[in-house]
């Protein structure tokens, strides 16, 4: 009888959903790292599960035939870290989730919701109707949305707003390619047309994968080509954009404001990154510790995915959403 596989899962986040993990076609031997290094529970590991690997954490003679990403990104995989003749594989069915979080934070700097919930709180009732000179907001009907990057998440965004009223235009590596059924754009943009994307655009929503080629793709030359009434908000990498010069327009008004959702830095247990503090002092911004994809249903889709791509690895079936 074929032994079953050693499957050893370091992410805390889909530990919690092991119930669902175990869903396999047979039992399998499961190693869990909440109460042990790394380096342990991966010795001897067929398959390894996780959000983020280090050459240092893999044994001496590593033998993982599958490392499965717990999530869409593997830029938190280490190259080296991977066993010469392992599939590398990754999940998604966050999309939803992240456009729903982007839809939130638009609403929330264009009615100025923050400002207004905490005069509110002060006792303040200002509005156009109380209070001379306070600002209309905008409605999010009929004004442009500009997605960087029509992957799973920016086509689920331009699914929902079109519900709103907006009007669609995305960036994409093949801007000719196809669209999946049920999605539409009004405008697909090459990647190098980026300045053209951000000029017509009233919200700008950064959903690319980060690579050598995205790391700072939002710099100052981006802003420089935004309204002056647009919104960024970045649900991506954080170093996809420039941390100065976004809070150098952020703070001198060259765009409206900002949705951050992914950071430069890590945090330290429940402490933020110091990149927080910065833009905590400003008052156009909506700061979120990435969690816009934290919804229950996302993980359990991703684990039954993760059992499904066990499944087919004892049986010798190729995988699904292979990436390497």
């Amino acid at each position: 009888m074929v032994r079953p596989l050693r499957i050893a899962v370091t992410d805390p986040i889909i530990t919690g959903f092991a119930g669902h993990l175990r869903l396999t076609a047979r039992e399998h031997e499961w190693r869990f790292a909440a109460d042990s290094s790394p380096r342990e529970v991966l010795d001897g590991a067929d398959v390894v599960v996780c959000s983020r690997l280090t050459a240092e954490d893999m044994p001496d003679a590593p033998s993982a035939r599958l490392i499965h990403a717990t999530g869409a990104g593997i830029d938190r995989i280490d190259a080296d870290a991977i066993p010469a003749d392992a599939a590398v594989c990754n999940t998604g069915h966050h999309g939803s989730a992240i456009a729903e979080h982007v839809v939130m934070v638009a609403m929330m700097l264009n009615r100025r919701a923050l400002e207004a919930d905490r005069q509110m709180r002060e006792g303040t009732w200002r509005t156009v109707a109380t209070a001379p000179g306070t600002p209309f907001h905008s409605a999010l009907r009929g004004s442009t949305i500009g997605i960087l990057g029509f992957g799973e998440i920016g086509q689920a965004v331009a699914q929902l707003v079109a519900g709103l009223g907006m009007r669609v235009v995305a960036t994409r590596r093949r801007p000719d390619q196809p669209l999946p059924d049920g999605v539409s754009a009004d405008r697909i943009y090459a990647e190098s047309e980026l300045a053209s994307l951000l000029a017509e655009s009233d919200v700008v929503v950064v959903t690319v994968p980060l690579t050598s080629e995205t790391r700072g793709l939002v710099g100052s030359g981006a802003f420089d080509a935004m309204r002056p009434e647009a919104i960024l908000i970045n649900v991506a990498r954080g170093p996809v954009v420039d941390e100065d010069a976004l809070f150098e327009a952020l703070s001198a008004g060259r765009i409206a404001g900002a949705g951050i959702d992914v950071w430069w830095g890590a945090p330290s247990g429940t402490a933020a990154p110091e990149s927080v503090s910065r833009f905590a002092a400003l008052e156009n911004t909506v700061l979120t510790p990435h969690f816009s994809g934290h919804a229950r249903e996302v993980f359990e889709q991703r684990a039954a995915d993760i059992a499904r791509n066990i499944d087919l690895l004892d049986q010798g079936l190729p995988l699904e959403r292979r990436v390497r």
